[in-house]
């Protein structure tokens, strides 16, 4: 490596630290966040580290100091989700879906619940609906999301079950394989 290719790596290092610290500096302490948005902050951590009840319990506490947090309502239900706790899942996505009907994303989410629940007529409604409103939920999490995550291959996709659940729903129920537990455990919730 000559002297030119040193320094220049060199400089990038420092600039990408100082932004680093620049970043860290003003979201711990100069961005005004508003009620409930740290303990949300906090459920989303909890969430993407794989810690369901841990969530459930920051959410519930964001929306104990801010009712209509949007973000913690989405979270709280995603966390039931998670935990298995469909019924309780489902009143709060339904919830979520009343205070945000244009959100391609909550559909989703419900279609996902639906499918988990063994409701596929109704989550195959629901795919269709996000797709309708939000053509890019089609495409999935995108490389850096993936890379975040570990994942190598892309995780299946809304439209992949969407497709999925319109072809077998057209067999006859005896040749019908709803489940494929392999591939549905690889499908995540929509997350912003």
């Amino acid at each position: 490596m000559d002297e030119r290719q040193y320094r220049f790596i060199k400089w990038a290092a420092i600039t990408l630290a100082l932004l680093w610290v620049g970043w860290t500096v003003y979201d711990g302490v100069l961005s005004q966040r508003g009620p409930g948005d740290n303990a949300t902050l906090a459920g989303d951590r909890a969430f993407s580290d794989g810690h369901p009840e841990r969530a459930e319990r920051r959410y519930r506490e964001a929306l104990a100091q801010a009712p209509k947090h949007r973000r913690a309502r989405r979270g709280l239900a995603l966390a039931l989700m998670e935990q298995g706790r469909y019924d309780e899942a489902l009143a709060a996505m339904n919830e979520v879906i009343r205070g945000e009907p244009d959100f391609a994303g909550n559909y989703a989410n419900r279609g996902i619940l639906h499918d988990r629940m063994g409701r596929h007529l109704e989550a195959l409604h629901d795919y269709e609906r996000a797709l309708v409103m939000d053509p890019g939920l089609a495409d999935g999490p995108g490389w850096l999301t993936r890379f975040i995550r570990l994942q190598s291959e892309p995780p299946p996709t809304i439209a992949d079950r969407a497709a999925y659940l319109r072809q077998q729903l057209q067999l006859p129920e005896a040749q019908r394989e709803l489940r494929r537990p392999a591939v549905d455990e690889a499908q995540r919730p929509w997350r912003q």
